[in-house]
């Protein structure tokens, strides 16, 4: 009789689930689209519901094709999306869609934030800034503009925290989860219920919190019927997406930082030491007694995703790197800012938007494709270089995510950050470390590094290239110059297109 463990992923363009045995191998895994809905400009929002049923949809799915025993998964753990802000009734039913990572509509609210609380007070808790983007605003954009849905609302969960309630009735909120949320300690991990009074937030509104690992409840009979699983099968607490992708890379000891290549992009550097910098995100690991100093850009795999769509769809992704390899390194003058939608750190600017720089007639697609690669390699040097001066250091890099098969893009990265980048199984690190956490949870493993040890294996390693370096170094300059310059412009343009009718 197999022990198999289940990594749930609630991403954003998709659920992915993988069974994994206890040595990390892939036994099945499977996929499950949802839309995401843009509707006005800088909202971006999801039906969470599309989330459950693309889960049970997906798990049902590769239950019946694999042929996985359900009474052999002996854990299930579930990562998500950040800064989601879903309104559930006492039944846990959603009253509204929830706006996403990549949503700024409570720019207002921030400001009326500020109004009531310092900004310096609320950084010292919490480790963050006030950003439109996270939790805590679009809690109060809720209560401003659907006063409704926050006066039925019995609690706000996070993307994996609803599908750990729907498997199991528990209402929880994981502590890799809890940065979204400016009223959370980061110091403690635990809610200052002082703040919430401050700022007008019902305090019942905050789901109890559990370390990542913890077992908070086993899966019920109507979720059994749904998923295919079976009913008592044990689930953790769950993760941060990005938190549970630096776990299943075997980023588990400071210094060591996982780069991430999914849609969005950035790094996670592991410390043992409360370190905040206003420019950067600090979230706690989903491993105890560690903590992540994280840099999150909004151009990473989508931006090149972007690119094969609207320039290249009959391209493959693999296709595309090869074209990218035959341009040399600085795309001969075309520079590209991935602020796809706004950008996240270190610039914090909702404004922001993407940049070609340097087209003329004698440029190709190709051009445009390295360029993109180099522009999301520029960013996460931006977000390493902030890390360090806020007295962080980053070793070797692990890369993960699609973004990391592409042996070019890897390349590239090494090159601009002028550091090795060792590449695990990157298309399964994010649901490896759920599945990872389950398996501490339920006593497959009796410790993190114990589990790292069985599960993580370096595929190949890139090093920087020498002859590569000063071209990047003096390209690198000019990115951060283009941004500066345009900065005004991108701040006039939001303007106007938010007085256009």
């Amino acid at each position: 009789m197999g022990a198999y463990l289940l990594g749930i992923d609630v991403g954003t363009s998709a659920c992915k689930v993988a069974f994994f045995d206890a040595s990390g191998g892939v036994v099945a895994q499977g996929l499950g689209e949802y839309p995401v809905v843009y509707p006005r400009d800088g909202w971006a929002e999801q039906n969470p519901e599309d989330w459950w049923t693309g889960v049970c949809r997906t798990l049902r799915g590769v239950l019946n094709q694999s042929g996985v025993n359900p009474g052999e998964i002996v854990g299930v753990g579930v990562d998500g999306q950040s800064w989601s802000a879903i309104a559930v009734d006492a039944g846990g039913a959603v009253l509204a869609n929830t706006p996403i990572w990549t949503d700024t509509r409570a720019r207002a609210e921030c400001e009326a934030i500020k109004r009531m609380v310092p900004e310096e007070e609320l950084f010292a808790l919490c480790g963050n800034p006030l950003q439109p983007s996270y939790t805590l605003p679009k809690i109060l954009w809720v209560q401003n503009n659907l006063p409704d849905v926050y006066r039925r609302a019995a609690h706000i969960l996070q993307s994996n925290s609803l599908i750990v309630y729907r498997l199991t009735g528990a209402v929880t909120q994981d502590l890799s989860q809890g940065y979204g949320l400016n009223c959370f300690d980061m110091h403690s991990g635990a809610w200052d219920y002082g703040m919430t009074k401050r700022l007008g937030i019902r305090a019942e509104l905050l789901a109890p919190l559990y370390p990542c690992h913890e077992v908070v409840g086993r899966v019920t009979k109507a979720a059994a019927v749904l998923t295919g699983l079976k009913e008592g099968t044990p689930v953790v607490a769950g993760g941060l997406d990005a938190a549970c992708s630096t776990l299943g890379a075997g980023v588990i000891e400071p210094g060591q930082t996982q780069e991430q290549g999914g849609q969005a992009g950035g790094m996670s550097l592991c410390i043992d030491q409360y370190v905040a910098d206003p420019r950067l995100i600090l979230g706690m690991h989903v491993v105890p007694g560690r903590w992540l100093l994280q840099g999150g850009t909004t151009g990473g795999g989508g931006a090149l995703k972007w690119l094969r769509e609207t320039v290249c769809p009959e391209l493959s992704f693999n296709q595309m790197s090869d074209l990218a390899d035959s341009v040399p390194p600085g795309s001969d003058g075309v520079l590209f800012l991935p602020y796809m939608a706004g950008e996240r750190s270190p610039l914090w600017n909702p404004n922001a938007s993407g940049v070609f720089f340097g087209l003329n007639y004698a440029k190709t697609r190709a051009h445009l494709i390295r360029a993109v690669m180099e522009g999301v390699a520029f960013a996460l040097r931006h977000n390493l270089e902030v890390a360090e001066a806020a007295g962080a250091m980053a070793g070797t890099l692990r890369a993960v995510g699609g973004s990391a098969n592409s042996r070019v893009w890897t390349q590239i990265k090494a090159d601009v950050t002028g550091r090795k980048i060792e590449v695990p199984a990157s298309d399964t690190a994010t649901t490896l470390g759920a599945a990872i956490l389950a398996g501490v949870g339920t006593g497959v493993y009796d410790s993190f590094r114990t589990a790292c040890q069985r599960t993580v294996t370096i595929m190949r390693a890139h090093t920087p290239d020498a002859g590569h370096i000063a071209v990047y170094d003096r390209r690198y300059q000019a990115y951060l110059e283009l941004y500066e310059r345009l900065s005004p412009m991108m701040a006039q343009a939001s303007e106007e297109r938010k007085s256009t009718p």
